[in-house]
């Protein structure tokens, strides 16, 4: 379907809908079966790039290059919105147990916002040396890894917010590029990552 002129930034899946943020700033939601737009919002003049969905409150985070973090509802009505990063917001991962919401921003930061305590900050590190691009959880839960444009990935502790691995090109002959996207699969704790060189990369990770 043609949905926008812009570049779509993210797509998340909603029960049996689509959402999607845009360029222009949009966040689309889309029913899959008719394969028809149910609402549009424009939230914002920059654009939407990141979504992330809480499958216990229902709730929809959306970070954009205003360097705010949105919360809507299922009808995409904004619910709550803070500035809170010093740059783009490019990626956004609610906890497994849905009482946290984690924000990589282009200014290098990853922070932690407590859902059930009206989004306060629950905890922040200068996690890269540039840009996050992605953060994705293991399936138990227990740890999240971290990419950037520093060309590494990072293994973190989700309880402690506490950094316990860098795999990087010097030390494990990581990627030569930035760093995009990761999927942290159920099958034996492997760990997919996707690079600007083109390539990849498949990661055992073993504690």
């Amino acid at each position: 379907m043609k949905l926008t002129e812009a570049a779509i930034f993210d797509i998340q899946t909603f029960g049996d809908r689509l959402l999607t943020g845009s360029g222009d700033g949009v966040v689309n939601m889309i029913d899959t079966n008719s394969m028809t737009v149910l609402r549009k919002v424009k939230a914002s003049e920059k654009s939407a790039r990141s979504i992330a969905v809480n499958e216990t409150t229902g709730e929809i985070a959306v970070g954009f290059s205003d360097n705010f973090i949105r919360i809507f509802d299922e009808r995409l009505v904004v619910k709550r919105e803070w500035r809170a990063h010093g740059n783009s917001v490019f990626t956004l991962r609610f906890s497994p147990d849905s009482r946290l919401l984690f924000s990589g921003s282009r200014d290098a930061r990853l922070k932690a916002w407590a859902v059930d305590e009206g989004y306060a900050q629950a905890g922040e590190v200068v996690a890269h040396m540039y840009a996050i691009n992605h953060i994705e959880f293991s399936p138990d839960g227990k740890h999240f890894v971290t990419c950037s444009m520093d060309k590494s990935i990072k293994v973190w502790d989700a309880a402690a917010l506490k950094l316990l691995k860098v795999i990087d090109r010097a030390r494990h002959a990581g990627h030569a590029t930035s760093v995009n996207k990761l999927l942290w699969t159920r099958y034996d704790q492997q760990l997919l990552s996707a690079s600007d060189d083109r390539s990849i990369s498949v990661w055992q990770i073993i504690f």
